[in-house]
């Protein structure tokens, strides 16, 4: 006589799965979202890099959206700063002004493109680390690379 079968499965403690396929993180979002709205400029990135202890995903774009941020106001405080300055120029002034409006628009559409690229790759699952920021974000988040 064969054996019989228990009908009940046995019971498992699943990690919690997103349709994404990605785990949830401490905040409870899955690891996609939690990355992407981290990468929101300096404020997303405080919120989340203060709230998330366990994820370095998140903790990666978080660091990364801060250093980001800060570079893009640093950006915006300087060319409000130039532009009040050489204004003042006579003759050359309104030309300049001119001049600088164009740099800072081009400027400011780059950190448009980059902020863009970088929600999108977070939220695939991608690391991308946007150009000299990236390897600072990861070093302040996983500890400097020995070379």
């Amino acid at each position: 006589m064969p054996d019989p079968v228990d009908p009940t499965p046995p019971t498992t403690t699943p990690t919690p799965v997103t349709s994404s396929g990605t785990h949830a993180t401490s905040t409870g979002l899955p690891t996609n979202v939690a990355a992407a709205l981290a990468c929101i400029p300096l404020v997303g990135g405080i919120i989340f890099y203060v709230l998330e202890k366990t994820d370095s995903f998140v903790r990666f774009y978080a660091m990364q959206s801060i250093i980001f941020g800060g570079a893009w106001i640093i950006f915006d405080i300087v060319a409000r700063i130039v532009q009040a300055v050489f204004s003042t120029i006579p003759a050359i002034g309104g030309l300049f002004v001119v001049l600088w409006g164009l740099i800072w628009a081009i400027v400011t559409i780059g950190f448009l493109i980059v902020f863009v690229i970088t929600v999108i790759k977070a939220f695939t699952g991608v690391r991308w680390e946007i150009p000299y920021i990236g390897s600072v974000a990861r070093d302040q988040v996983d500890g400097p690379t020995a070379v």
